[in-house]
């Protein structure tokens, strides 16, 4: 297989499948070899199992020889985050803290459904340490590099999901969203990632960052997206907050369009500051989604900036994940993880309980926001990609990593769909973002809109080398 090949599209694949023109096992052999190429040089993965991801291939074109695919994804390889539980392989979470010498027999929620439909399960991809925070390293694993300039982040903390997306190694990658954890790295490595409506992807274990973490596709096209999006939306019982929504095909309306759609453009959600290059990208692109047939408007969803409320509830799942460490274990974490931590251990229940009612009114003004219009345009980060090692974009005016993503973790607190739609480059060459947000349950709404514009304005990927 060539370049243009291995870099095929999931809904290519599957037709190619059907039609005998690709095997499952020549493209995941494709695949594997481009993660051995590459691999080095990015650090998407911590883990990779050829002889897991052979085994499945092999079953797969077996049962595509016989015309008797398994499920919609039958065949496709596919990458999970390694904070996600995947049977057989350990869930290390980038932290050097947790032991791999435990039973790893059981399968997350989505993970399930992905295996259930015939994935090619390749590997773990990288995340910094529990998922904390918006840049790709971890003592675990190092430095995840960014295909567009490896002197730059991909972003967090689904680091290593959006890298193998946007290097084409394989075409379906889980990721998880916690304070934009799938959209911030989407916008640094110009790929598609949605942050589905809370509990629309079963999650199992309880992530400790309580309600605030979703799970979602990353992919390098919407259309993709949809598909896998179709596969894990499902309820689970191990999911207390799972929502028992019937099944639906998410690519069902897909290029549909915008026309005649009410959308609201806030190009600072009233508060926050943003480099000019991402706001002139960003603007062009909601004028380009203008021409397309949607109507837009300036306008603020109305709540205040959320910042310490988020911070608050961010920093006590910090705390609750290093509680149950000894000191041996707490000695090597990641120091600014130790930090947030440390401060989430100063709060108090009264601290948490005002959090929480913040929230309550946050998510009120969304609602009654998006009641009113079909679509929410915002940056998805205010920033384009960090140089690595750089845990802060300007020092002088920020604290810590929310202060330059202030557009991701509000719609993690009210729960809402929101997607990154790739829309440009900066004049260094860094991809930047369009976030599109809407009410929930309107998930296949936002993927329609990410579609029009991607219909219009193809994803640019980077070159293999």
């Amino acid at each position: 297989m060539n370049d243009t090949e291995i870099s095929l599209t999931a809904t290519a694949l599957l037709q190619h499948y059907r039609a005998k023109t690709l095997s499952p096992v020549e493209v995941t052999r494709a695949v594997l070899a481009r993660m051995r190429q590459l691999q080095p040089s990015l650090n998407a993965f911590l883990l990779i199992d050829e002889e897991a991801a052979l085994k499945a291939a092999r079953a797969s074109e077996a049962r595509w020889m016989k015309g008797a695919p398994v499920g919609l994804v039958d065949g496709v390889p596919t990458s999970v985050k390694d904070v996600m539980m995947a049977r057989g392989w350990p869930t290390l979470r980038g932290s050097k803290s947790v032991s791999r010498d435990q039973p790893w027999d059981e399968d997350a929620p989505m993970v399930a459904r992905l295996r259930e439909a015939g994935a090619v399960l390749l590997g773990k991809t990288t995340t910094p340490e529990f998922g904390w925070k918006a840049i790709g390293d971890s003592p675990l694993t190092g430095i995840t590099h960014n295909p567009w300039n490896r002197q730059h982040t991909p972003g967090g903390s689904s680091a290593g999901a959006a890298v193998a997306a946007a290097t084409g190694m394989g075409p379906l990658h889980l990721g998880s969203d916690g304070g934009g954890s799938i959209r911030i790295p989407s916008s640094f490595t110009g790929v598609f990632g949605i942050k589905p409506t809370y509990g629309l992807v079963a999650s199992s274990p309880p992530s400790p960052f309580a309600v605030v973490s979703h799970t979602g596709p990353m992919t390098r096209t919407v259309d993709d997206a949809a598909l896998m999006l179709t596969q894990i939306a499902a309820w689970d019982a191990r999911d207390p907050y799972a929502l028992p929504v019937p099944s639906r095909d998410y690519r069902q309306g897909l290029d549909t369009g915008v026309k005649g759609l009410r959308c609201a453009f806030s190009p600072t959600l009233g508060y926050a500051k943003v480099d000019p290059e991402v706001q002139r990208l960003v603007e062009t692109a909601v004028g380009a989604l203008q021409g397309l047939g949607a109507h837009v408007e300036a306008a603020d969803p109305g709540f205040a900036c959320p910042r310490d409320a988020f911070w608050t509830l961010w920093t006590a799942g910090c705390a609750k994940i290093v509680t149950a460490m000894n000191a041996a274990q707490r000695a090597q974490l990641d120091p600014g993880f130790v930090a947030a931590a440390e401060h989430g251990a100063r709060l108090s229940a009264v601290d948490l309980l005002t959090a929480e009612a913040e929230r309550a009114v946050l998510m009120q003004t969304t609602n009654a926001f998006l009641a009113h219009y079909d679509i929410l345009f915002t940056p998805t980060v205010a920033v384009p990609a960090l140089p690595v090692g750089q845990d802060l974009n300007d020092p002088k005016r920020e604290e810590i990593w929310i202060d330059w993503t202030p557009f991701s973790y509000p719609f993690n607190m009210s729960r809402q769909p929101a997607a990154n739609i790739p829309c440009g480059f900066t004049k260094s060459g860094l991809p930047v973002g369009l976030q599109a947000v809407a009410a929930l349950d309107r998930d296949g709404l936002v993927l329609r809109v990410a579609r029009a514009y991607e219909t219009a304005h193809p994803f640019a990927m980077p070159a293999i080398d």
